[in-house]
């Protein structure tokens, strides 16, 4: 079988995956699926693009009106929490700004502050339930990134906070061209 058939039948099989699990990031169900498809070396994996390409598609044929609800409910979250956010310059990113996000996404916010320590002060006076962890990135090896879970029973909500000069050096769009992040007028669009 020819290299790029192997490829799209990986990227199918992993949206699959993807979108009945959910428990899956992208590089995992695309392992999966090559193994559980006969063909575990990296050769004939496809890259995030071909997968998000094929997540679209089982979304559309097998739980269109589920993701279409699901995405508007994550969607108007988000815009809440980045409206109470708002002074630490909050960016939507992830399956809720790419369309993708069905019944176990949760939402990804980016804030970039030099003021990291009130971020969690402004979560003490929200009242919700949130744990404290750390983010780390391949783009920056020994950096630490201070995160915060939401447990907010509509969808957990995932902040990581960056220092404001970050933004500049960051990547702003994707491969297909669409932005990575969206600032809350951008995200309010959506809606």
């Amino acid at each position: 079988m020819k290299h790029h058939d192997m490829r799209r039948r990986i990227a199918h099989a992993a949206a699959r995956l993807l979108a009945e699990d959910g428990s899956l990031d992208y590089g995992s169900a695309k392992r999966k699926a090559a193994r559980q498809l006969g063909a575990p070396d990296s050769g004939n994996l496809p890259d995030n693009q071909q997968i998000e390409e094929a997540l679209r598609s089982y979304q559309a044929l097998y739980q269109a009106d589920e993701t279409r609800a699901q995405l508007a409910l994550l969607r108007q979250v988000a815009i809440e929490y980045m409206e109470q956010l708002s002074d630490f310059d909050p960016h939507l990113t992830g399956p809720v700004l790419n369309g993708t996000a069905g019944r176990h996404a949760g939402i990804t916010l980016q804030l970039f502050t030099d003021l990291q320590k009130d971020v969690e002060f402004l979560l003490i006076a929200l009242n919700a339930p949130y744990q404290a962890t750390e983010h780390r990135t391949a783009d920056a090896p020994g950096r630490i990134y201070p995160r915060f879970i939401i447990d907010d029973p509509r969808a957990s909500v995932e902040i990581i906070v960056y220092p404001a000069a970050e933004l500049r050096s960051m990547k702003r769009l994707q491969a297909d061209g669409n932005p990575r992040r969206v600032r809350l007028p951008q995200a309010r669009t959506l809606v």
